[in-house]
């Protein structure tokens, strides 16, 4: 079992930044691909931005440039760095990662998300 615990969410005005972290923690296992998704109300899911397990990084449309990723393996943390943050980023963000353990295959994993909230 992985557990993914997101951090770092918050009410930011336009233009502004904020910083996302996602922790993993378990026994026996081993991470793949981890990513940042995000859910704004009464939308489906979306993809914004990942990294394999070698370390290839992928954004979506809309927040090249805007928003960075940073994965430590050591520590087994995923940050989003988001920046020029506008109303239409608004949602709950949620990290994933592709784990398996010495009990399992390869499963993915949801963290309970965490909330952006861009207004003035």
């Amino acid at each position: 079992q992985v557990q993914l615990v997101e951090s770092g969410g918050g009410l930011v005005q336009p233009g502004g930044s904020l910083r996302l972290s996602c922790a993993a923690s378990g026994t026996g296992f081993t991470i793949n691909n981890m990513a940042w998704y995000r859910q704004a109300p009464g939308k489906q899911r979306e993809l914004v931005a990942g990294t394999t397990g070698d370390g290839t990084t992928s954004y979506a449309d809309f927040v090249k440039g805007r928003f960075t990723i940073y994965r430590d393996n050591a520590k087994i943390t995923l940050d989003l760095q988001m920046n020029s943050l506008n109303p239409e980023d608004t949602a709950v963000y949620y990290c994933n990662c592709e784990a398996r353990t010495f009990t399992t295959g390869w499963i993915n994993y949801w963290g309970k998300g965490t909330l952006v909230t861009v207004s003035s």
